[in-house]
């Protein structure tokens, strides 16, 4: 019997040093069993290095900045889906999830575009600003945070909660700081990158472990996969981490998918106490840039996604491998400048 061919577009080329999840997603669907697919790349600047990787995008298209509005990304899609034929859209941006997430029905309707997101609720639970009051509600710790909008807040908030504490942006960055005159120096830095609030947030000692895995929408957890950070860069991201066998973590991510009935892919982050207690740091509700350790260790979850999407029979995964690890790593690639100039002017490559 032969297989279905999806045509899917994926965003979040930028594979730098603090990579987009797009190309693992990408590298994923490569190699799918239950289907063959055909990648549409969607960038927002010219130097996306995904852009350039031939073998794994077959066409990219440039698409307007979240800030542009939902009305022109959606004629953009319009355009885009009048060649490609779109059938399944992977946003992998918390910034450009709201207009996704708001668009999701018109572009299912419209134009055939299926996607696996949050709902606009479970979106906007899960913020940073608002994750205090979640875990509370969902019996699980989270370290104490405040929204800050001024500078001159941060001393009260240190008295409060000591130090050090972490300074954090609304959709991205967290940077450790050691005294009020550190704390203000991150808040400057941050707000001027991602807007005002900042949050800051009480720091937990421990360390780091992280969940990737998808929820059907009804409560069922259909793959789950802790990682501990094995080497982190000076932006905080993972370059190396390994599987876990951790069933209380496990467990944890089980019962917050049943409470919430949480819909699409996610990434929890957990600090692990010396005690052994958990504290939810993040939900980031997309896939993690780390996220084809998945497929690594037998839990294809950008497979079964995809097949979530498109309608067909889904089983939840009950298994994976422990102690395989990820490294990531760094290489020049040779490019055509005719191309970086097709795609900066007219946007197609």
């Amino acid at each position: 019997m032969s297989k279905p061919k999806y045509t899917i577009a994926v965003t979040g080329l930028n594979a730098i040093d603090s990579p987009g999840p797009g190309i693992a997603v990408i590298r994923a669907l490569k190699e799918a069993e239950s289907f063959d697919v055909r990648i549409i790349g969607l960038s927002y600047e010219s130097l996306e290095p995904g852009i350039y990787m031939h073998d794994l995008v077959d066409k990219t298209y440039q698409v307007p900045y979240p800030s542009a509005g939902q009305q022109v990304l959606f004629e953009r899609f319009q355009y885009i889906n009048s060649i490609e034929n779109l059938d399944f859209l992977f946003p992998n941006f918390d910034a450009e999830l709201f207009n996704f997430i708001t668009l999701s029905k018109r572009l299912e309707e419209e134009l055939g575009i299926k996607s696996v997101l949050p709902t606009q609720e479970q979106f906007d639970a899960r913020h940073k600003v608002n994750l205090f009051e979640y875990g509370k509600e969902h019996g699980i710790k989270v370290p104490f945070a405040k929204m800050v909008y001024g500078m001159n807040e941060i001393p009260a908030i240190a008295n409060e909660i000591g130090f050090p504490l972490v300074v954090k942006g609304k959709f991205y960055d967290a940077k450790i700081a050691y005294s009020s005159d550190e704390a203000m120096k991150h808040f400057n830095k941050i707000s001027a990158e991602w807007g005002l609030p900042v949050l800051v947030q009480e720091f937990v000692h421990g360390s780091e472990v992280n969940v990737c895995g998808i929820g059907d929408g009804n409560g069922v957890l259909l793959g789950a996969v802790p990682m501990r950070k094995l080497y982190i860069t000076d932006k905080g991201k993972a370059w190396a981490g390994v599987s876990l066998d951790d069933e209380n973590l496990l467990k944890v991510t089980r019962d917050l998918v049943a409470a919430t009935k949480w819909r699409g892919p996610f990434e929890l982050e957990f600090m692990k106490t010396n005690e052994d207690e958990y504290y939810l740091i993040e939900i980031n509700p997309r896939f993690p840039a780390w996220c084809y350790l998945t497929v690594g260790v037998g839990q294809n979850q950008i497979e079964k996604l995809v097949n979530l999407g498109m309608g067909n029979d889904v089983e939840p995964f009950d298994t994976y491998e422990v102690g395989k690890m990820f490294i990531r790593y760094s290489y020049d690639m040779i490019v055509n400048m005719s191309e970086f100039e097709q795609i900066s002017t007219i946007g197609e490559l």
